[in-house]
């Protein structure tokens, strides 16, 4: 799982989850960061000179379904940091791997509203994916799929809610800001009978725009499948624009909004890829918007910072 990785100055790594459960009525996110991409201190701290990616860590984890939303982002300093091999520590909760099975044991606080949000995840993928794709010309920044898709079963004691289902796990990182080497993306995942599909629509900065369309059967085998055409989805409350692909004859639409924030927006999408129709989680980035002053003034508020 790399999780001693020597992450760079200025740069980044995180490892992303992400399930549904099997009545379709729960979901969560959870992404471990090193190195937050969308912390205003870590971009104030660049902007004074100060690069360590280690002083810059958090655990986010976002509830949806019955039961209402919960949400939690609590970034820490490199003392409440430990990492080896197979485990990854940050603050109260961890993460860990023992071959076959990713465990995350989760401690955290839950802004604006401070409650506890604590349990236990366990994200078991059918396979883990070969390694890594090049997501720019320069060779800055990197997507690696481990578990495309894979299994959830979910404990949590505050909220109380269990349940299992389908999962998805992968890790991304950079050697320098997520906003220098692009400008926006949209991003899906879904289910899909032979495995996964997974779209990845990238504005970059240099090297013009890509779009990586695959799919991942259950032993953890891809292939290129073609893009369907462009499928534009309304924008959100912030006018975060938002886009997909779906097939002719079938149209995408949005069945839920999860978040919706000044600069970035997850929901989750009906659409049609690969001659299947299927339920896919959709993000949409605007890092054009994260730069702003504005928004990384309003951050906070959803991203407490303790040493």
């Amino acid at each position: 799982m790399c999780f001693d990785t020597t992450v760079p100055p200025r740069g980044y790594r995180w490892w992303y989850v992400d399930a549904l459960s099997e009545d379709g009525r729960q979901g969560l996110t959870i992404i471990a960061f090193i190195g937050s991409v969308f912390s205003p201190y870590y971009a104030w701290a660049r902007d004074r000179g100060e690069t360590d990616p280690r002083d810059h860590c958090g655990l986010n984890v976002a509830l949806y379904g019955d039961g209402g939303k919960r949400w939690s982002l609590t970034e820490r300093g490199r003392g409440r940091l430990q990492q080896g091999p197979d485990a990854l520590v940050i603050g109260p909760s961890a993460l860990s791997w023992d071959g076959q099975t990713l465990t995350i044991r989760i401690d955290e606080t839950t802004v604006p509203i401070p409650t506890s949000l604590k349990g236990k995840v366990k994200i078991t993928p059918h396979a883990v994916t070969p390694g890594p794709y090049q997501l720019d010309e320069a060779g800055k920044h990197f997507w690696w799929p481990i578990g495309p898709c894979g299994h959830a079963e979910v404990e949590m004691e505050k909220p109380s809610r269990v349940w299992q289902g389908e999962a998805y796990l992968d890790s991304n990182w950079g050697s320098e800001p997520l906003e220098d080497g692009f400008r926006q993306w949209d991003w899906s995942r879904s289910a899909h009978p032979e495995g996964a599909a997974i779209l990845y629509d990238m504005q970059r900065r240099q090297g013009g725009n890509k779009t990586l369309a695959l799919l991942f059967d259950r032993e953890g085998n891809a292939r290129d499948f073609d893009v369907p055409a462009p499928a534009p989805l309304p924008s959100t409350l912030w006018r975060v624009a938002r886009s997909t692909h779906c097939e002719v004859g079938s149209e995408a639409r949005v069945l839920d909004t999860f978040e919706d924030t000044p600069f970035y927006t997850r929901s989750l999408v009906a659409t049609h890829l690969a001659g299947a129709p299927v339920k896919a989680v959709h993000e949409s980035l605007s890092l054009e918007r994260f730069k702003t002053r504005w928004v990384k003034m309003l951050l906070p508020f959803r991203m407490p910072r303790l040493r």
